[in-house]
């Protein structure tokens, strides 16, 4: 077995996810997907995209409450 292979019994590996592309100096801009608002995202950017204010208050709902 190659050093870069993985074992079956190794199941924790786990390949890292696609890197956001980051926000954008000017438009097109993505659209919020809960409230529908601009973001500060390119439309290329891959996944769910937030606006600022959403982006907040998503945080606040998971942050560790203690």
């Amino acid at each position: 077995m190659d050093e870069t292979e993985q074992s079956p019994q190794d199941s924790s590996y786990y390949p890292a996810p696609a890197a956001p592309a980051g926000r954008v100096a000017g438009p097109p801009y993505a659209d919020c997907v809960q409230c529908g608002k601009p973001t500060e995202y390119g439309v290329a950017t891959p996944g769910v995209v937030l606006c600022p204010v959403c982006e907040w208050q998503d945080a606040q709902r998971t942050a560790c409450s203690g």
